[in-house]
Formats: C-alpha cells, sequence, structure tokens
C-alpha cells in the first residue's frame, strides 16, 4: 500500500510537470504535440521519484540507463490509455479544449493503476533470495 501511496505522490509531480511543460509547448506545438512533449517530460519526473520513493526497496538490479528505457516502455502501455483519453477529451469537450489541464487530469486517472501494476510487477519487484 505504501508503495501506492508513493507513486501516486509521483504521479501528482508528473501531472504538475505535465501540465507546466504542456501549457508552455502550446502556441509552439499545439494540444496533441505539445501533450507528447509533457508526456515525456513527466514519464522523466516519475521515473526521478518513483525509483527512489516508491520502488526503492525494489530495485530493478538494471543498469540506469536500461532502467530509464525499460521505465519508459512500461509508462507508454498506460500511456496510450493516458493519451487516448486525453486526445478524446480535447476532441470532444470545449471546455477541455479550453482548458487542456482537465484533459491532462482525465488522461492522468486512465493511465494510473495499470502503470503501477505493471511498474511493481515488470521492473521494480522484489529479488529473489535464493
Amino acid at each position: 500500500m505504501r508503495s501506492l501511496v508513493l507513486f501516486a505522490f509521483a504521479g501528482g509531480v508528473g501531472f504538475l510537470v505535465d501540465t507546466a511543460v504542456l501549457y508552455l509547448a502550446l502556441p509552439f506545438l499545439g494540444p496533441y504535440a505539445g501533450r507528447a512533449l509533457s508526456f515525456l517530460a513527466a514519464v522523466l519526473a516519475t521515473w526521478l521519484l518513483n525509483r527512489r520513493l516508491a520502488f526503492g526497496q525494489r530495485p530493478s538490479g538494471l543498469p540506469v540507463w536500461q532502467e530509464a528505457l525499460r521505465y519508459l516502455m512500461i509508462m507508454l502501455i498506460g500511456g496510450g490509455a493516458n493519451l487516448a483519453a486525453y486526445s478524446l477529451c480535447i476532441a470532444t469537450l470545449p471546455v477541455v479544449a479550453a482548458y487542456p489541464v482537465l484533459g491532462v487530469a482525465v488522461g492522468s486517472l486512465a493511465g494510473l493503476s495499470l502503470n503501477f501494476a505493471i511498474a511493481r510487477s515488470a521492473l521494480f519487484r522484489k529479488q529473489s533470495t535464493a
């Protein structure tokens, strides 16, 4: 349970990073390419937090660059749900098109549980002591 709470905390920080980068990128990249960039920034932020906080007692045993790459690949699974929910909201709800942070919130909730389960079981798992 502690891991889930810390993962959600890291997700909250990731949400802030995601939103800040999106709003900085909107004038230059628009709502879709800007969100792709902001998603990558949020993945980096959450990986840095999760590897220390949520899963610090469950080291991956991988070199840092491999862990980061694997984390990105895992987050892309939940990120698909995240970006799909965001895009659907932007395209169909005028209030979300006017306030993209609402779409970021919906997308973040869509990917949270899926990403936690996969990260915990596929990357940050307890090392067996055989």
